[in-house]
């Protein structure tokens, strides 16, 4: 597997014309950016949309609701999401940089918000109502987090000071706060999961030690595990995980209905309109339950392909890392990357039966406009970012061969597949 953890810094590189390490300005020469990106994340943009406009009717049978009603929010969710992408694919580098503090401010208030006046479902503060709109706190907090793990861990860099021991308590303090009002306030462990794990995938890529990696993931294995003991719905869900057809109606329904709900579709589905799960069988079939639905309406093919669009998407954004101009860049890309694919394997994992259930939503796919408009604004600053990657064709044979390449600030790392 290709391995993209930065080098040493020198201080002979910041002055080179391949730019900064500080990421505070991208000197490349601009250039064509990977439209692929753009093709992936529309066709799984589509299997949401066509998805949940397949199963409105279910959705909103015996509420007082037009049939198209989810369908049309979807729709405009998506036409959000895709202004979202445009500002965020033509927003400079330097400017996200810029807007750290902004970030972070904003997302403050929104937790604050979720908790003390948001609306409480199934026992957890996760969203705000805005108008006619809500607005998932967590969504927003995921994007702060990665702007300003990714320029803190450059500056540490430059400063030779990643593995002090100051470094570590900063880390450590932002860690523990996200996580006291990510899976304690708002009651988000999947959020907070997905937010440990970009944590430790971007400071593993900036050159952190593995001795305090290792204590920082022991640090969050004792905090989940603590988190889950003193949740009894964590307990309980951990118990269903563990033994799913125990209690198929009472704590266990939902997994057993994602289970019958993919089991029902076969090898290639009902087909579109033919779901009877989310007639009111399946919970919440357009959003945490969306990837069952699709096994029952496109089948094992449907699953399949829907899986093999996401690890396409994944592979052009491990190649726009290791490609990337600078070092704030590729942790920006690796950081965006791990919360995209850690999200989706939690979401499909606990559909089939391979994860505990986490209430957290399949990227792109999933009904919801919080959701959607972010993981596009991340997308849009990987875009971004591909403009400035060298993703040439001879490039890619080389890393393809497993020969060994240089990245633009002169480090190396290895390419075997």
């Amino acid at each position: 597997m290709n391995t993209v953890r930065l080098g040493a810094y020198s201080p002979k590189r910041r002055t080179s014309t391949q730019g900064s390490t500080s990421g505070s300005e991208i000197k490349h020469r601009k250039h064509r950016p990977d439209y692929r990106l753009l093709v992936y994340m529309g066709l799984l943009l589509a299997a949401g949309a066509i998805t949940v406009y397949a199963i409105s009717p279910g959705l909103t049978l015996g509420r007082d609701l037009s049939e198209n009603y989810y369908s049309t929010k979807q729709l405009t969710a998506i036409a959000i999401g895709i202004v979202a992408f445009l500002v965020a694919a033509n927003l400079s580098i330097k400017r996200w940089k810029e807007l750290t503090w902004v970030l972070i401010s904003l997302a403050a208030i929104s937790a604050v918000a979720v908790r003390f006046v948001g609306e409480e479902i199934n026992g957890a503060y996760r969203w705000v109502q805005v108008g006619g709109l809500s607005f998932q706190a967590a969504e927003l907090i995921k994007l702060a987090l990665l702007i300003w793990l990714a320029g803190f861990l450059v500056k540490m860099r430059m400063q030779n000071k990643l593995d002090d021991k100051e470094a570590f308590k900063q880390i450590a303090i932002a860690v523990g706060i996200v996580g006291f009002v990510v899976a304690g306030l708002q009651s988000d462990l999947g959020s907070a999961i997905v937010m440990m794990a970009m944590v430790l995938s971007m400071t593993l890529i900036a050159g952190m030690s593995l001795k305090k990696l290792g204590i920082m993931f022991l640090i969050l294995v004792v905090l989940g595990s603590v988190a889950i003991a003193t949740s009894p719905y964590r307990r309980d869900r951990i118990n269903t995980y563990l033994n799913p057809t125990a209690d198929c109606q009472n704590e266990g329904y939902q997994s057993c209905q994602a289970l019958i709900t993919v089991g029902s579709g076969g090898m290639f589905g009902r087909g579109a309109g033919r779901s009877v799960q989310a007639y009111g069988y399946l919970p919440v079939a357009a959003n945490d339950s969306i990837f069952a639905i699709i096994s029952e309406n496109w089948g094992f093919v449907g699953s399949v392909a829907i899986i093999s669009i996401f690890v396409g998407l994944f592979r052009r954004m491990k190649l726009i890392a290791m490609n990337a101009p600078n070092d704030y860049t590729k942790l920006l890309v690796v950081g965006i990357l791990t919360w995209l694919s850690v999200q989706m394997i939690i979401n499909i994992g606990a559909m089939i039966g391979l994860l505990p259930l986490k209430g957290i939503t399949l990227p792109f796919v999933s009904y919801g406009g919080t959701s959607i408009m972010f993981v596009m604004i991340a997308v849009g600053i990987v875009f971004n970012i591909s403009r400035y990657s060298d993703l040439s064709e001879k490039t890619s044979k080389r890393k393809s061969t497993g020969r060994r390449v240089h990245n633009p600030l002169g480090q190396k790392w290895s390419a075997e597949s």
